[in-house]
């Protein structure tokens, strides 16, 4: 079979619950081959990869560390040969004001949130430079648009990946391949737990859409812009969050 009728080949980093697991299921539903990883396996992970375990591929992966974002990496190569779609989902966030935030809680941010995602794309960029195609989605969020208080380092990392999108979309955008951000309102996850039922609400009635976000909100858009017929639109942040901040 050729290149050009084989099933993409996307890697999701942090697709093992939350919103990565969301956009995991969106691609392996449309028929991609899918790897993805994170510091444990999941119950999700575990039944994807008995659901189909010739589309995909799990690694346990800090991917703070350079090594384990190589080894992933390096797995996916040995396994399809080729990355099509990189989607830098991977982030951690500390609740806290700064002048508290340990240096513990800070490193563990910053390396997960922007240098694992700076890792991975070095790696998978010179792939995507080689074959001169591919698509880049990296996910910010709305608060490194707006600020948001106790999350300030969170906010930092997050304006950090699109300033990193529009910076590789000129990097890369000669060679046939778009980088972009969505930035994702307040959504239904693992990352809203620590909000209080009346906070939620509070969200829920200043969001015009008058509900949260579900991962697939999101993933739905990441289909969008890694479809190869939007090879025009690079260097953009995309905002899905029912018009929070319109």
């Amino acid at each position: 079979m050729s290149e050009q009728n084989d099933p993409r080949v996307v890697v999701v980093t942090g697709g093992s619950r939350g919103l990565g697991a969301g956009i995991v299921r969106e691609f392996l539903d449309d028929g991609s081959r899918v790897a993805t990883c994170s510091r444990s396996a999941t119950p999700a992970v575990e039944e994807w990869a008995s659901e189909a375990p010739d589309r995909f591929l799990f690694v346990p992966a800090d991917l703070a560390d350079a090594d384990d974002a190589k080894r992933f990496v390096d797995a996916v190569i040995e396994r399809w040969g080729r990355i099509d779609v990189l989607v830098n989902n991977a982030g951690v966030a500390r609740d806290g004001i700064l002048g508290m935030m340990s240096d513990e809680d800070l490193d563990t941010v910053i390396d997960l949130n922007l240098k694992g995602t700076l890792y991975v794309t070095r790696l998978v960029s010179r792939r995507m430079l080689a074959r001169r195609s591919g698509a880049i989605v990296n996910i910010s969020s709305i608060v490194g648009i707006s600020g948001y208080r106790g999350l300030t380092v969170y906010s930092a990392t997050k304006a950090a990946l699109d300033g990193l999108t529009r910076a590789l979309a000129r990097e890369l955008g000669s060679r046939g391949i778009t980088v972009n951000s969505i930035a994702p309102g307040y959504l239904r996850t693992e990352m809203s737990h620590g909000l209080d039922e009346d906070q939620l609400q509070q969200i829920v009635r200043r969001t015009p859409a008058g509900r949260l976000g579900e991962p697939a909100d999101i993933a739905r858009v990441v289909q969008f812009l890694v479809d190869p017929r939007n090879s025009y639109l690079t260097g953009q942040v995309i905002v899905v969050d029912g018009g929070l901040t319109s």
